[in-house]
């Protein structure tokens, strides 16, 4: 038996969504980074939200899911703001992680190449490195 605390801190260093918080009807798979749960195949079958989703995917400016990891003091929370290279984000889920000793979070942001971003933690910004949604494997570090 496990608490919900338990369970939410699992499946965020497992890089998991949380229906609700990281994604809800308003958001797509692509987005959700669930595009592998999408049967594009075959290319002649037509599903409601096709047309959009395809339209989606041939650009490369939608919103994605990111990791974010701060190994200095301090925890990353739902609803925190996120910047990076002057384009803003939100943070869908975060929590500190018992396996790796530190904060990490997940946050929804336009597409970026920088690995560095600022979070907005109570009117000050801290520094935060980005990774992929997904920190801990088989009770190993991932990134």
């Amino acid at each position: 038996p496990c608490g919900l605390g338990c369970r939410d801190t699992l499946r965020l260093e497992a890089g998991m969504n949380l229906y609700g918080q990281d994604m809800d009807e308003s958001i797509s798979p692509l987005s959700a980074n669930m595009g592998w749960s999408v049967a594009w195949e075959p290319a002649e079958r037509d599903f409601i939200g096709r047309e959009a989703l395809t339209q989606m995917r041939a650009q490369s400016n939608w919103p994605r899911l990111i990791g974010l990891v701060m190994e200095q003091r301090g925890v990353l929370r739902h609803g925190q703001r996120v910047i990076v290279d002057g384009l803003e984000g939100v943070i869908t889920s975060g929590s500190f992680s018992p396996t790796l000793g530190y904060s990490v979070a997940m946050a929804r942001m336009p597409r970026t190449e920088s690995q560095i971003a600022q979070v907005d933690i109570r009117g000050k910004m801290v520094d935060v490195r980005i990774v992929k949604p997904s920190f801990v494997r088989n009770g190993q570090k991932v990134f």
